[in-house]
């Protein structure tokens, strides 16, 4: 399956303040790239977003209540000059946005889910055959 995805992330970045966005697999590859990230820079987000997720899985530990272990929703990593977004994007696949730091934060979790469910449908649906081309 190759399918190019990155037309739908553009639909993440119209949430004000919000600049990038890409998909990534579980293992760091890049799938998909909103297009004002060049190819170099963002397999090298890619990469570093797949450790993140990571290294947020192994301390959930760390916000354990009782009972059952913590799961995995999302990453939020603050800089001086914005916000990185991390959400899981259906199995074995990672959505990050990048914003500045007066993105509404709700506004941007929100359209994160929705983009998801799209990505989900997109991932899972096979591609249509036409109806008028005989085997």
């Amino acid at each position: 399956m190759n399918y190019d995805l990155s037309w739908m992330l553009d639909s993440a970045l119209e949430v004000p303040e919000a600049q990038h966005a890409i998909l990534v697999s579980a293992d760091g590859l890049l799938m998909a790239r909103s297009k004002d990230v060049g190819r170099d820079h963002a397999d090298t987000v890619a990469a570093a977003m797949s450790g993140m997720q990571s290294l947020s899985r192994t301390v959930s530990d760390f916000c354990r209540g009782s009972g059952h272990r913590p799961q995995w929703r999302q990453t939020l990593v603050e800089f001086d000059h914005g916000w990185v977004f991390l959400i899981s994007a259906g199995e074995g696949a990672y959505l990050a946005v990048s914003a500045s730091p007066d993105v509404d934060m709700a506004e941007i979790t929100f359209r994160m889910q929705q983009l998801v469910g799209q990505l989900g449908k997109a991932l899972t649906s096979p591609p249509r055959e036409r109806a008028d081309i005989q085997p």
